[in-house]
């Protein structure tokens, strides 16, 4: 009976769901609707549908973040930062990213991008190779003590210290 109990224990351990990112939306690229409706782009700056799914035991809240590495700034450019999603929600849907529109899950706050302004921005990738674009969501430990002033920088320090899992997109966006 005890060898049962530890191969069922083992079986249990082995196959145990990963925390996972996924988009209806995105595929390797971005699409019209991601893109910046400014400085000479004419996309709709809207945020992807995104949802994840097997979060670890603990989660008490989750965030989003939409980072471009290849932007020519010296640091890259945060062009999404949403946090405090409650841990019962496992989606944001097609421009939840709009402050305005207040379309994200109650309780989230969305933040200043590197736009500097606080909801999502859209991308606008200067001439040249493609750009990445990742997409994080982070499953806390917390609720972060933060408001939608804090730098993207602030809250990725915040979240470091509370993270329990991670999970990205990569994405590619080039200036047409």
């Amino acid at each position: 009976m005890t060898v049962i109990a530890a191969g069922l224990l083992f079986h249990s351990v082995t196959f145990a769901q990963t925390f996972t990112l996924k988009s209806n939306e995105l595929g390797g690229q971005l699409n019209q609707k991601q893109y910046l409706n400014g400085m000479g782009y004419t996309g709709e700056n809207q945020s992807p549908q995104l949802s994840w799914a097997n979060a670890p035991s603990g989660t008490k809240s989750f965030a989003v973040t939409m980072y471009d590495p290849d932007a020519p700034t010296g640091s890259g450019f945060w062009h999404w930062v949403i946090f405090n999603i409650p841990a019962n929600v496992n989606e944001l849907k097609s421009g939840a990213g709009d402050p305005d529109k207040n379309e994200s899950p109650a309780g989230a706050i969305q933040s200043i991008t590197d736009y500097g302004k606080p909801g999502y921005g859209g991308a606008a990738p200067n001439p040249g190779p493609a750009h990445r674009y990742i997409i994080t969501v982070y499953a806390l430990n917390k609720v972060l003590d933060l408001d939608k002033n804090a730098s993207p920088a602030y809250i990725g320090y915040n979240m470091y210290l509370s993270t329990l899992a991670k999970a990205s997109l990569l994405v590619y966006g080039q200036k047409q």
